[in-house]
């Protein structure tokens, strides 16, 4: 699935420069930024909302594209005070298949389907950043400046940032420890070995050693018996 072409062709005509990124099949923001090993503050995440605002009294439903760095997550109450909307809800899978999206391959350039867009302030504070093209796949790497220029969106702080960077840490975290464990483990399993082996030995050496003792008993046995049947014989003499 490749960059989709309205875009593509939206930004050409707009003579806005932008580089095409493409890579293997992913479906979330942090998973495009471990793909792409690329800190989660430079790649965009996209979620659709939809708002409820009030104009002329009359209760009017409308459709934003939110835009926050991987790194953030969206804050609702935030978003709704920036868009002075009445309601604002998340829509989900069901509701983009119905507006014929699909579900992981959102985009920020939502003018082309008559979206409005709202942008985190964060987005900012790098100068190029990775923007979805409804396509999972292929992205496109940026200036914002020039994004501003493509979509003109409202700006605002509307996310929040999250520890997904202590959860990588303590993957990293997890990881060593399993490490540890296996080597503990194939220690110990070493050690039952040798203890094993020592065993073997030890019992090979007691059925040596009574083996031993059996042959010798039986020896004495022997030279008794025959030392008795000799006196025997002597009497009768």
């Amino acid at each position: 699935m490749s960059a989709s072409k309205k875009i593509v062709l939206h930004l050409g005509k707009n003579d806005i420069k932008f580089e095409i990124v493409k890579h293997k099949k992913v479906f979330t923001a942090y998973d495009l930024a471990q793909t792409l090993r690329t800190k989660l503050d430079d790649v965009a995440k996209t979620l659709l909302v939809k708002a409820e605002m009030p104009e002329m009294g009359k209760k009017i439903e409308k459709y934003f594209v939110a835009v926050v760095p991987a790194s953030h997550y969206l804050d609702l109450g935030k978003l709704k005070k920036a868009l002075s909307a009445k309601k604002i809800e998340l829509v989900l899978e069901k509701g983009m298949k119905k507006l014929g999206m699909e579900p992981g391959a959102l985009t920020p350039f939502g003018s082309h389907r008559g979206f409005g867009v709202i942008v985190d302030r964060a987005m900012f504070k790098t100068k190029k950043a990775i923007l979805g093209a409804e396509s999972f796949t292929e992205h496109l790497r940026m200036n914002m400046k020039d994004f501003v220029k493509a979509e003109n969106p409202l700006v605002a702080i509307i996310g929040k940032k999250h520890a997904m960077k202590l959860q990588a840490k303590a993957v990293k975290v997890a990881r060593k420890t399993r490490k540890k464990s296996k080597a503990q483990i194939k220690a110990i399993l070493a050690k039952m070995k040798s203890r094993k082996d020592e065993i073997k030995k030890k019992a090979a050496a007691l059925k040596k050693l009574a083996i031993k003792k059996a042959a010798d008993m039986e020896k004495k046995a022997a030279k008794n018996l025959a030392a008795m049947k000799k006196a025997a014989l002597k009497k009768r003499s």
